[in-house]
């Protein structure tokens, strides 16, 4: 029996040394600070990385976050830490951090939240008490995650790419290492078990409520019942392989983004419109999230939705025009320069009675006729150029049809929330009207008021969408081309 439980954690020592060899994780003096959470993976992590010190000369030290969010269990959890640390004979930092109201001050997901608090605390102990890594117990499965979660939510390959091994290039030069990534949960649980190691056992990982748990609980079991019982070492070599060509395309994009860029500053970068629009749309959409992280700091969001507005919006005939994306960033378009900018303002100011706020806010380019897939804001609407159409038939249409002379508008067009203040002139009458109070004429229930998309051309409003458009847009006998726009609720 013994031999078998030596066998158990030699058989992970080995398999971390390995990894740390693979990815050129130590070399020795190295100053490490681990990040240990009490669970079975930061234990096994750090009495790993303790057993492996001599052979690298390493300075090791403890640092736990109590983010507050299980009372009396979290205090616990710390508790525990400390005196993990103190018979290793170990540095230990611990504090203590109110992650909701964070979540709360930023407009954060509780994830979100955590992960931002946590990296900053590791990063702001490794700073101060001199130590270059920071070692994490993230692991294959909580990589195979990950990759689902992105997955699920539509990400692109950088994404699908997972958690990096390494993460180097932050602040004095600290780099973040991950000793875990190649091993599973099973290795980790034989270790503990082999080595009599006590661990703690946090219970939200079993509330369901949260993706993340769903995923480690219902969805990767029933895919390796089901369809591959490999999923976990699948989803890991994916990530590997998406990684390096995330590597080498960044490494390509960075000499055409160069190319491209006309003036760099802190909050502003000016690119060239027509290299931007010579480039392969997939490079495109490259350049202009490159050019936006670089401004915003992040692209925390920040849409494919957004990106692919921009790009489509770049290939307009026009060559002045401007968007606005969410946290002050306004791109714009003057003659040939290409413009992305951090104002110092909000950039919409919308009273708090209108009831639109920066989170359901949405606006839609149209450049000509096509479809418009708004599901997330609950409508969807085609614009389609017809020719020959017969007044009854525009007249007898639906509320959710309307028909416009093209001569009398120009594209791009917008569709917007309704915003207080809007006007326009109903079909039939000669005076400007307010847009609310035509619908609460109508007695639009007010929840409906605020969903309702409208349509603008070179800024003035054309379309109530699904009510009514604007006069002076209306088809007559001179009439030679005319747009048919069809609104779909969700």
């Amino acid at each position: 029996m013994l031999s078998v439980e030596k066998e158990s954690y030699n058989s992970l020592k080995k398999k971390v040394e390995k990894t740390l060899s693979e990815y050129e994780m130590l070399k020795e003096h190295d100053s490490v600070l681990v990040g240990v959470s009490g669970g079975a993976d930061s234990i096994a992590l750090i009495h790993i990385l303790y057993d492996i010190a001599p052979v690298f000369s390493l300075k090791l030290g403890i640092a736990h976050l109590n983010h507050s969010l299980r009372g009396d269990e979290s205090d616990n959890d710390a508790r525990f830490v400390a005196s993990v640390s103190a018979r290793l004979n170990l540095p230990c930092f611990i504090e203590k951090k109110d992650v909701v109201g964070y979540k709360m001050e930023k407009g954060l997901s509780l994830e979100e939240a955590g992960r931002s608090i946590r990296y900053a605390f590791f990063e702001d102990i490794a700073g101060r008490d001199g130590y270059n890594k920071i070692a994490l117990g993230h692991t294959c499965e909580d990589n195979a995650e990950l990759i689902l979660m992105y997955l699920i939510r539509g990400s692109g390959p950088l994404g699908l790419s997972g958690i990096p091994p390494v993460r180097s290039g932050l602040k004095d030069d600290l780099s973040i290492i991950r000793p875990l990534i190649k091993t599973d949960r099973k290795e980790i649980i034989d270790y503990i078990n082999a080595k009599k190691l006590s661990y703690v056992v946090d219970n939200s990982n079993l509330d369901e409520k949260y993706l993340r748990n769903r995923v480690r609980h219902r969805l990767i079991p029933e895919l390796k019942d089901s369809y591959n019982p490999k999923i976990v070492e699948t989803l890991n070599r994916l990530a590997s392989i998406l990684r390096t060509e995330e590597e080498w395309m960044e490494n390509e994009m960075k000499l055409i983004f160069d190319k491209n860029t006309l003036i760099k500053e802190n909050k502003r970068i000016v690119l060239s419109a027509a290299g931007l629009q010579a480039l392969h749309p997939a490079a495109k959409r490259r350049a202009i999230r490159s050019a936006v992280a670089r401004v915003k700091g992040d692209l925390r969001r920040i849409s494919y939705s957004h990106i692919e507005l921009v790009s489509i919006q770049l290939e307009s005939n026009s060559d002045k025009w401007s968007l606005d994306l969410p946290d002050r960033i306004r791109i714009s378009r003057h003659g040939s320069n290409f413009i992305i900018s951090k104002e110092e303002k909000a950039l919409r100011s919308k009273p708090t009675k209108s009831g639109i706020t920066s989170q359901n806010y949405y606006e839609y380019i149209i450049n000509g006729p096509g479809t418009v897939n708004a599901g997330k804001d609950g409508f969807k609407a085609v614009f389609s150029e017809i020719e020959n159409v017969k007044s009854h038939e525009i007249y007898k249409s639906g509320t959710g049809v309307a028909f416009f002379d093209m001569d009398k508008i120009s594209f791009p067009l917008v569709l917007r929330n309704r915003l207080p203040g809007d006007r326009f002139t109903p079909l039939g009458m000669t005076g400007s009207k307010k847009v609310s109070k035509y619908l609460i004429n109508k007695k639009v229930p007010e929840e409906n008021r605020l969903k309702l998309p409208v349509a603008l051309s070179n800024g003035r409003i054309i379309w109530l969408a699904g009510y009514i458009i604007d006069d002076s847009v209306k088809v007559t006998l001179n009439t030679r081309k005319i747009l048919r726009v069809e609104l779909f609720l969700a």
